[in-house]
């Protein structure tokens, strides 16, 4: 079982309302099971929403009360994302899940720019690959 980035499938969950289909990734996808998980959305945010960066560190710093995530609205939804992480670990954890497939550059999914969920699941032990 692959637990993945919902934009990554085609999913319209991305903060803008659109998907960010990877072909890559649904090549990597073809055969397995899999399971597509949307952290921000799962944390209580809409889509669309407005974006969200992180302020003061990366998505561990968030994971322990040295950063945040900030809306380019100026609202605070850092809750909103440790929330999102949480109940993708939940989900991880209740499934056979081999490997996970998150989104580049975002501030939950992110590897290489550790997002929120990123940092979680990486801390539990998951084996993380990350798709454009």
């Amino acid at each position: 079982m692959v637990l993945v980035s919902a934009c990554l499938t085609g999913l319209r969950t991305r903060y803008d309302g659109r998907s960010k289909t990877s072909t890559a990734c649904l090549q990597r996808l073809e055969g397995a099971i899999w399971l597509p998980v949307c952290p921000e959305q799962l944390g209580g945010l809409a889509t669309p929403r407005c974006a969200a960066n992180l302020i003061g560190g990366n998505g561990a710093d968030v994971l322990r009360g040295r950063a945040t995530v900030i809306c380019t609205d100026g609202i605070d939804v850092t809750h909103q994302f440790i929330t999102g992480a949480e109940q993708v670990l939940a989900i991880a954890r209740s499934q056979p899940v081999s490997s996970i497939f998150l989104k580049t550059r975002s501030p939950s999914c992110g590897i290489s720019t550790l997002g929120v969920t990123a940092a979680l699941l990486a801390e539990n032990g998951f084996v993380l690959e990350e798709f454009e």
